[in-house]
Protein backbone atom coordinates (compact mmCIF):
# COMPACT_ATOMS: atom_id res chain seq x y z
CA UNK A 1 0.00 0.00 0.00
CA UNK A 2 2.45 2.66 -1.31
CA UNK A 3 1.73 6.39 -1.57
CA UNK A 4 -0.54 7.87 -4.75
CA UNK A 5 1.30 8.48 -7.97
CA UNK A 6 2.85 12.03 -7.73
CA UNK A 7 2.09 15.10 -9.11
CA UNK A 8 3.88 17.65 -11.71
CA UNK A 9 4.16 19.90 -7.93
CA UNK A 10 5.76 17.22 -5.88
CA UNK A 11 9.24 18.36 -4.96
CA UNK A 12 10.48 14.44 -4.76
CA UNK A 13 9.05 11.68 -6.17
CA UNK A 14 9.96 7.70 -5.86
CA UNK A 15 8.27 6.08 -8.36
CA UNK A 16 8.42 1.77 -7.58
CA UNK A 17 11.47 1.40 -6.91
CA UNK A 18 13.33 -1.44 -6.06
CA UNK A 19 16.34 -1.49 -3.88
CA UNK A 20 18.77 -4.65 -3.11
CA UNK A 21 22.36 -6.37 -2.42
CA UNK A 22 23.27 -8.87 -4.75
CA UNK A 23 20.23 -11.29 -4.83
CA UNK A 24 18.65 -9.78 -1.90
CA UNK A 25 15.98 -7.51 -2.63
CA UNK A 26 15.27 -5.01 0.51
CA UNK A 27 13.14 -3.01 -1.30
CA UNK A 28 9.88 -3.45 -3.49
CA UNK A 29 8.05 -1.20 -6.17
CA UNK A 30 8.04 1.60 -3.29
CA UNK A 31 6.36 4.93 -3.96
CA UNK A 32 6.32 7.84 -2.17
CA UNK A 33 6.45 11.76 -3.03
CA UNK A 34 6.79 15.45 -0.62
CA UNK A 35 5.41 18.97 -2.03
CA UNK A 36 7.87 21.35 -1.61
CA UNK A 37 8.86 22.63 1.92
CA UNK A 38 6.88 19.30 3.69
CA UNK A 39 8.18 16.85 5.77
CA UNK A 40 8.14 13.19 5.07
CA UNK A 41 9.36 10.23 7.28
CA UNK A 42 9.45 6.32 7.26
CA UNK A 43 8.72 4.67 10.17
CA UNK A 44 9.34 1.21 10.69
CA UNK A 45 11.23 -1.23 12.72
CA UNK A 46 15.12 -1.85 11.88
CA UNK A 47 15.44 -4.04 9.20
CA UNK A 48 12.62 -3.23 6.77
CA UNK A 49 14.70 -1.03 4.33
CA UNK A 50 13.62 2.43 5.39
CA UNK A 51 17.79 3.39 5.59
CA UNK A 52 18.19 1.85 2.54
CA UNK A 53 15.27 4.01 1.02
CA UNK A 54 17.87 6.87 2.49
CA UNK A 55 20.85 6.11 1.15
CA UNK A 56 19.29 5.78 -2.82
CA UNK A 57 18.02 9.09 -2.14
CA UNK A 58 21.34 10.56 -1.46
CA UNK A 59 23.06 8.22 -4.35
CA UNK A 60 24.52 5.70 -2.59
CA UNK A 61 22.70 3.12 -3.88
CA UNK A 62 21.76 2.35 -7.13
CA UNK A 63 18.46 1.87 -7.80
CA UNK A 64 17.50 -1.82 -9.37
CA UNK A 65 13.94 -0.77 -10.94
CA UNK A 66 11.48 2.48 -10.61
CA UNK A 67 13.05 5.81 -10.56
CA UNK A 68 13.78 9.26 -8.23
CA UNK A 69 13.01 12.16 -8.82
CA UNK A 70 13.96 15.22 -7.58
CA UNK A 71 12.56 18.53 -8.33
CA UNK A 72 11.19 17.50 -11.61
CA UNK A 73 14.46 15.68 -12.75
CA UNK A 74 15.62 11.82 -12.41
CA UNK A 75 18.19 11.65 -9.99
CA UNK A 76 18.40 7.63 -10.32
CA UNK A 77 16.78 5.11 -12.34
CA UNK A 78 18.47 1.73 -13.74
CA UNK A 79 20.09 3.23 -16.70
CA UNK A 80 20.38 7.04 -14.87
CA UNK A 81 22.62 7.82 -11.54
CA UNK A 82 22.96 11.67 -10.76
CA UNK A 83 26.45 11.29 -8.09
CA UNK A 84 25.69 12.56 -4.49
CA UNK A 85 27.72 15.52 -4.33
CA UNK A 86 25.08 16.87 -7.82
CA UNK A 87 21.68 16.46 -6.22
CA UNK A 88 22.53 19.07 -3.38
CA UNK A 89 21.38 16.71 -0.67
CA UNK A 90 22.30 17.48 3.13
CA UNK A 91 22.23 14.52 5.22
CA UNK A 92 21.67 14.38 9.32
CA UNK A 93 22.83 11.08 10.91
CA UNK A 94 22.35 9.07 14.17
CA UNK A 95 26.28 9.60 15.36
CA UNK A 96 26.43 13.37 14.57
CA UNK A 97 29.69 12.76 12.21
CA UNK A 98 31.51 16.37 13.37
CA UNK A 99 34.90 16.84 12.80
CA UNK A 100 36.53 17.14 16.10
CA UNK A 101 39.30 18.76 15.34
CA UNK A 102 37.15 21.52 13.85
CA UNK A 103 35.00 24.34 15.92
CA UNK A 104 32.15 24.40 15.81
CA UNK A 105 32.18 27.64 13.40
CA UNK A 106 34.54 25.93 11.16
CA UNK A 107 31.92 22.63 11.29
CA UNK A 108 29.23 24.55 9.76
CA UNK A 109 31.41 26.29 7.03
CA UNK A 110 32.61 22.70 5.87
CA UNK A 111 30.18 22.41 3.14
CA UNK A 112 30.46 25.90 1.92
CA UNK A 113 34.02 26.10 1.70
CA UNK A 114 35.02 26.74 -2.27
CA UNK A 115 31.49 27.96 -3.20
CA UNK A 116 31.08 31.36 -1.55
CA UNK A 117 33.49 34.13 -0.55
CA UNK A 118 34.97 34.37 3.01
CA UNK A 119 32.59 36.89 3.95
CA UNK A 120 29.68 34.80 2.53
CA UNK A 121 30.54 32.29 4.20
CA UNK A 122 31.25 34.02 7.19
CA UNK A 123 27.45 35.53 7.50
CA UNK A 124 26.21 32.06 6.29
CA UNK A 125 27.71 30.30 9.26
CA UNK A 126 26.21 33.25 11.91
CA UNK A 127 22.80 33.10 10.10
CA UNK A 128 22.58 29.24 10.97
CA UNK A 129 24.22 29.02 14.08
CA UNK A 130 21.79 31.71 15.34
CA UNK A 131 18.74 29.73 13.84
CA UNK A 132 19.91 27.02 15.80
CA UNK A 133 20.57 29.31 18.87
CA UNK A 134 24.46 28.08 19.19
CA UNK A 135 25.77 31.57 18.10
CA UNK A 136 27.65 31.86 21.68
CA UNK A 137 29.13 28.82 20.98
CA UNK A 138 30.64 29.35 17.74
CA UNK A 139 34.45 28.87 18.90
CA UNK A 140 33.65 25.69 20.98
CA UNK A 141 34.99 22.52 19.98
CA UNK A 142 32.50 18.88 19.52
CA UNK A 143 33.36 17.26 22.53
CA UNK A 144 32.87 20.73 24.79
CA UNK A 145 29.20 20.66 23.47
CA UNK A 146 26.35 18.42 25.18
CA UNK A 147 24.68 16.03 22.66
CA UNK A 148 21.61 17.97 21.60
CA UNK A 149 23.85 20.63 21.16
CA UNK A 150 26.10 18.89 18.97
CA UNK A 151 22.62 17.50 16.91
CA UNK A 152 22.00 21.12 16.32
CA UNK A 153 25.61 22.19 15.11
CA UNK A 154 25.23 19.11 12.49
CA UNK A 155 21.67 20.25 11.35
CA UNK A 156 22.94 23.79 11.04
CA UNK A 157 26.06 22.43 8.89
CA UNK A 158 23.55 20.29 6.76
CA UNK A 159 21.03 23.43 6.68
CA UNK A 160 23.81 25.74 5.64
CA UNK A 161 24.38 24.95 1.62
CA UNK A 162 20.62 25.52 1.38
CA UNK A 163 19.86 21.61 -0.02
CA UNK A 164 17.04 21.19 -2.27
CA UNK A 165 16.41 17.73 0.31
CA UNK A 166 17.49 16.88 3.68
CA UNK A 167 17.72 13.31 4.73
CA UNK A 168 17.80 12.81 8.57
CA UNK A 169 18.56 9.03 9.77
CA UNK A 170 17.54 8.47 13.26
CA UNK A 171 19.21 11.52 14.51
CA UNK A 172 17.92 11.46 17.94
CA UNK A 173 18.55 7.65 18.63
CA UNK A 174 21.38 8.35 20.67
CA UNK A 175 19.64 11.00 22.68
CA UNK A 176 17.51 10.38 25.70
CA UNK A 177 13.16 10.24 25.58
CA UNK A 178 12.90 13.35 27.20
CA UNK A 179 15.48 15.47 25.01
CA UNK A 180 14.18 13.55 21.89
CA UNK A 181 10.60 14.85 22.04
CA UNK A 182 12.05 18.56 22.51
CA UNK A 183 14.65 18.64 19.89
CA UNK A 184 11.91 17.37 17.59
CA UNK A 185 9.36 19.84 17.71
CA UNK A 186 12.50 22.15 17.79
CA UNK A 187 13.70 20.53 14.19
CA UNK A 188 10.13 20.70 12.64
CA UNK A 189 10.24 24.44 13.33
CA UNK A 190 13.69 24.71 11.88
CA UNK A 191 12.63 23.20 8.74
CA UNK A 192 9.93 24.71 8.08
CA UNK A 193 11.26 27.87 8.85
CA UNK A 194 13.68 27.56 6.22
CA UNK A 195 10.99 25.95 3.96
CA UNK A 196 13.46 22.65 3.28
CA UNK A 197 11.66 19.39 1.94
CA UNK A 198 12.97 16.70 4.31
CA UNK A 199 12.35 13.32 5.20
CA UNK A 200 13.01 11.38 8.12
CA UNK A 201 14.09 8.15 8.66
CA UNK A 202 13.07 6.61 12.55
CA UNK A 203 11.75 3.58 14.58
CA UNK A 204 10.50 6.12 17.45
CA UNK A 205 6.88 6.46 16.55
CA UNK A 206 6.86 9.84 18.76
CA UNK A 207 10.08 11.28 17.32
CA UNK A 208 7.59 10.39 13.90
CA UNK A 209 4.61 12.26 14.96
CA UNK A 210 6.48 15.30 16.38
CA UNK A 211 8.12 15.90 13.09
CA UNK A 212 6.51 14.56 10.42
CA UNK A 213 3.94 16.43 7.79
CA UNK A 214 3.07 12.58 6.54
CA UNK A 215 4.26 9.56 7.62
CA UNK A 216 5.10 6.19 5.49
CA UNK A 217 5.04 2.95 7.87
CA UNK A 218 6.79 0.16 6.55
CA UNK A 219 7.74 -3.65 6.90
CA UNK A 220 9.45 -5.84 4.59
CA UNK A 221 10.48 -3.50 2.37
CA UNK A 222 6.91 -2.08 1.57
CA UNK A 223 5.13 1.15 2.68
CA UNK A 224 1.78 -0.27 5.14
CA UNK A 225 0.18 3.07 4.64
CA UNK A 226 1.19 6.95 4.24
CA UNK A 227 -0.68 9.32 5.96
CA UNK A 228 -1.11 11.73 8.68
CA UNK A 229 0.13 10.86 12.28
CA UNK A 230 -3.90 11.01 13.08
CA UNK A 231 -4.84 8.68 10.54
CA UNK A 232 -2.09 6.13 11.20
CA UNK A 233 -3.51 5.99 15.29
CA UNK A 234 -7.37 6.37 14.45
CA UNK A 235 -7.79 4.91 10.60
CA UNK A 236 -4.75 2.08 10.48
CA UNK A 237 -4.84 0.42 7.21
CA UNK A 238 -3.68 -2.95 8.23
CA UNK A 239 -3.25 -5.11 11.13
CA UNK A 240 1.12 -4.24 11.25
CA UNK A 241 0.05 -0.27 11.25
CA UNK A 242 -2.77 -1.04 14.08
CA UNK A 243 0.23 -3.15 16.13
CA UNK A 244 2.82 -0.62 15.17
CA UNK A 245 1.41 2.87 15.84
CA UNK A 246 -0.34 3.48 19.20
CA UNK A 247 -0.99 1.03 21.94
CA UNK A 248 -4.19 -0.86 21.91
CA UNK A 249 -5.78 -4.52 22.41
CA UNK A 250 -7.62 -6.46 19.82
CA UNK A 251 -11.35 -7.44 21.29
CA UNK A 252 -13.24 -10.27 19.37
CA UNK A 253 -16.60 -8.72 17.86
CA UNK A 254 -19.17 -9.88 15.95
CA UNK A 255 -20.68 -7.36 13.13
CA UNK A 256 -24.77 -7.50 13.91
CA UNK A 257 -25.17 -5.43 11.13
CA UNK A 258 -23.37 -2.92 9.05
CA UNK A 259 -22.74 -0.15 11.65
CA UNK A 260 -22.86 -2.43 14.70
CA UNK A 261 -20.30 -4.93 16.33
CA UNK A 262 -21.31 -6.54 19.32
CA UNK A 263 -18.41 -7.43 21.76
CA UNK A 264 -17.83 -8.34 25.32
CA UNK A 265 -17.74 -4.86 26.63
CA UNK A 266 -20.66 -3.76 24.78
CA UNK A 267 -22.06 -2.88 21.25
CA UNK A 268 -20.09 -0.19 19.29
CA UNK A 269 -21.60 2.03 16.52
CA UNK A 270 -19.78 3.40 13.84
CA UNK A 271 -20.48 6.39 11.89
CA UNK A 272 -19.02 4.60 8.29
CA UNK A 273 -19.73 1.11 6.90
CA UNK A 274 -17.78 -1.57 9.04
CA UNK A 275 -15.20 -2.81 6.30
CA UNK A 276 -12.94 -5.86 7.78
CA UNK A 277 -10.11 -5.33 5.11
CA UNK A 278 -7.38 -3.48 3.82
CA UNK A 279 -8.90 -3.80 0.28
CA UNK A 280 -12.06 -1.89 2.18
CA UNK A 281 -14.47 -4.96 2.00
CA UNK A 282 -17.80 -4.19 3.35
CA UNK A 283 -18.56 -6.64 6.60
CA UNK A 284 -21.61 -8.23 6.34
CA UNK A 285 -23.94 -9.46 9.43
CA UNK A 286 -22.42 -12.09 11.37
CA UNK A 287 -19.11 -11.38 10.21
CA UNK A 288 -16.29 -12.54 12.81
CA UNK A 289 -13.92 -9.38 13.54
CA UNK A 290 -11.34 -8.44 15.87
CA UNK A 291 -12.03 -4.56 16.96
CA UNK A 292 -9.39 -2.25 17.56
CA UNK A 293 -9.34 -0.64 21.04
CA UNK A 294 -7.08 2.42 21.87
CA UNK A 295 -6.61 3.12 25.70
CA UNK A 296 -8.86 6.40 24.94
CA UNK A 297 -11.57 4.01 23.94
CA UNK A 298 -11.80 2.23 27.29
CA UNK A 299 -13.90 4.32 30.05
CA UNK A 300 -13.38 3.94 33.34
CA UNK A 301 -16.49 4.12 35.06
CA UNK A 302 -17.43 3.31 38.62
CA UNK A 303 -21.15 2.40 37.53
CA UNK A 304 -20.49 0.65 34.30
CA UNK A 305 -22.22 -2.88 34.75
CA UNK A 306 -18.60 -4.44 33.44
CA UNK A 307 -15.81 -5.27 35.54
CA UNK A 308 -12.64 -5.84 34.87
CA UNK A 309 -9.55 -7.30 37.27
CA UNK A 310 -5.96 -4.74 37.20
CA UNK A 311 -3.70 -6.71 36.03
CA UNK A 312 -0.73 -4.17 35.59
CA UNK A 313 -0.57 -0.10 35.79
CA UNK A 314 1.64 2.17 34.55
CA UNK A 315 2.11 5.71 36.59
CA UNK A 316 2.41 8.18 33.94
CA UNK A 317 2.14 11.37 35.79
CA UNK A 318 -1.36 13.54 35.00
CA UNK A 319 -3.21 9.71 34.44
CA UNK A 320 -2.28 5.47 34.64
CA UNK A 321 -2.27 3.26 32.16
CA UNK A 322 -4.12 0.17 32.84
CA UNK A 323 -3.72 -3.52 31.97
CA UNK A 324 -7.16 -4.86 32.49
CA UNK A 325 -8.64 -8.37 32.12
CA UNK A 326 -12.08 -9.40 31.59
CA UNK A 327 -14.48 -12.22 32.43
CA UNK A 328 -13.73 -13.70 29.13
CA UNK A 329 -9.77 -13.72 29.96
CA UNK A 330 -9.32 -11.02 27.31
CA UNK A 331 -7.39 -8.08 28.12
CA UNK A 332 -7.76 -4.35 27.32
CA UNK A 333 -5.77 -0.81 28.30
CA UNK A 334 -7.30 2.14 29.34
CA UNK A 335 -6.15 5.46 30.50
CA UNK A 336 -7.69 6.88 33.81
CA UNK A 337 -6.80 10.33 35.59
CA UNK A 338 -4.14 9.71 38.38
CA UNK A 339 -6.10 9.80 41.16
CA UNK A 340 -7.95 6.84 40.23
CA UNK A 341 -5.26 5.03 41.81
CA UNK A 342 -6.64 1.22 41.68
CA UNK A 343 -4.85 -2.00 43.25
CA UNK A 344 -3.46 -4.56 41.42
CA UNK A 345 -6.19 -7.39 41.28
CA UNK A 346 -8.85 -4.93 41.97
CA UNK A 347 -12.14 -4.86 39.96
CA UNK A 348 -12.92 -1.56 38.13
CA UNK A 349 -15.59 -0.76 36.13
CA UNK A 350 -15.21 -0.05 32.56
CA UNK A 351 -16.98 0.88 29.27
CA UNK A 352 -16.26 1.13 25.68
CA UNK A 353 -16.54 4.49 24.12
CA UNK A 354 -15.60 4.25 19.97
CA UNK A 355 -16.11 7.32 17.79
CA UNK A 356 -14.97 4.79 14.94
CA UNK A 357 -15.14 1.34 14.75
CA UNK A 358 -11.65 -0.07 13.53
CA UNK A 359 -11.59 -4.10 12.85
CA UNK A 360 -10.45 -6.56 11.05
CA UNK A 361 -11.39 -10.20 9.70
CA UNK A 362 -10.64 -12.38 12.73
CA UNK A 363 -7.77 -14.27 12.37
CA UNK A 364 -8.73 -18.06 11.37
CA UNK A 365 -12.24 -17.12 10.87
CA UNK A 366 -14.04 -18.54 7.53
CA UNK A 367 -13.45 -16.74 4.98
CA UNK A 368 -17.33 -16.73 3.41
CA UNK A 369 -18.19 -14.98 6.65
CA UNK A 370 -16.05 -11.41 6.18
CA UNK A 371 -15.07 -10.16 3.07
Amino acid sequence: MNAPPHSTADWLAVEAVTLGYGRKTVVEQLSLSLARGSIGCLLGPSGCGKTTVLRALAGFEPVLGGEIHLDGTVVSSPTRHVAPEQRRIGMVFQDHALFPHLGVAANVAFGLQGHLAKAQVEARVQEMLETVGLAHAAQRYPHELSGGQQQRVALARALAPSPRLMLLDEPFSSLDVELRERLGGELRQLLKAAGTTALLVTHDQHEAFAIADEIGVMSDGRIQQWASAYQLYHQPANRFVADFVGQGAFLPGEVTDGLHVRMELGTARSDHPIRCTEHGDLCPRGCAVDVLLRPDDVVHDDDAPTRAKVLHKAFRGAEFLYTLELASGATVLSLVPSHHNHAIGEAIGIRVELDHVVAYKREGAPPLRCG
